[in-house]
């Protein structure tokens, strides 16, 4: 079996990739330079793939700078300072949200999986901690899946190419625990928006991330910044 691995670097990507080894794949990982912020995950996720012993591993670029909108992707100032609770309870959308990021990253992970022959797309999706991203959400790969099996010869043939999203429902806790099951490499991982020799500790990303490993009783080896 054959699967395209949406891999960026992070920590959950990572998770997600360590599964679909466990669940018997050959991984296909692919990595995106959309012109985000920082190449820390890039540079993480090439050191994962050594790791993992994947197949293939692809770097494609995509400048999604050219579109802004996002505090990833153009000058917005990237929020820090919230608190783990005041995270989860926000409903409104982070200025963290890259427009349509996910649909232009698995658009061409399917084209991707076509070529080789992949049974399946793995993407490191999570809707638990990131609420307010709307293609996060599992309706949304389900919708996603209908349009794979419409426009790609493998679907017009019946030999459907599966979205698989297997730690949508975990929280971050749930996630780190699984991680450690599988031996995933943590200290190799990049999660922090601003980038930097060492992790802000402060935004998002990091607080999440530092809340999943207090609450799963286990010690991040990242380096932060005090």
């Amino acid at each position: 079996m054959k699967a395209v691995v949406l891999l960026s670097g992070g920590l959950d990507s990572a998770v997600t990739a360590y599964i679909a080894k466990a669940q018997g794949y050959d991984i296909y990982a692919l990595t995106f330079d959309y012109g985000q912020r920082h190449r820390k995950e890039i540079e993480a996720a090439k050191k994962i793939v050594k790791k993992l012993s994947v197949v293939e591993h692809k770097i494609l670029s995509i400048d999604l700078t050219q579109i802004g909108g996002s505090a990833l992707t153009s000058d917005l100032a990237v929020p820090q300072g919230k608190s783990f609770s005041e995270i989860k309870s926000s409903e409104e959308i982070p200025v963290t949200y890259v427009p349509a990021r996910n649909t232009i990253l698995l658009s061409c992970a399917l084209g991707y999986a076509e070529v080789v022959g992949a049974d399946a797309i793995f993407i490191g999706a999570n809707h638990m901690d990131y609420s307010g991203y709307p293609d996060c959400r599992p309706e949304y790969f389900a919708a996603f899946q209908d349009l794979a099996n419409l426009a790609t010869k493998r679907g017009i043939e019946g030999n459907y190419v599966e979205i698989k999203t297997p730690i949508i429902n975990l929280d971050k806790k749930e996630i780190i625990l699984k991680g450690a099951e599988l031996n995933v490499p943590f200290e190799l991982t990049w999660s922090c928006y601003v980038g930097g020799e060492k992790a802000c500790g402060k935004c998002d990303s990091c607080t999440i991330r530092l809340a999943g490993f207090k609450q799963a009783g286990l010690k991040d080896k990242i380096k932060y910044n005090k």
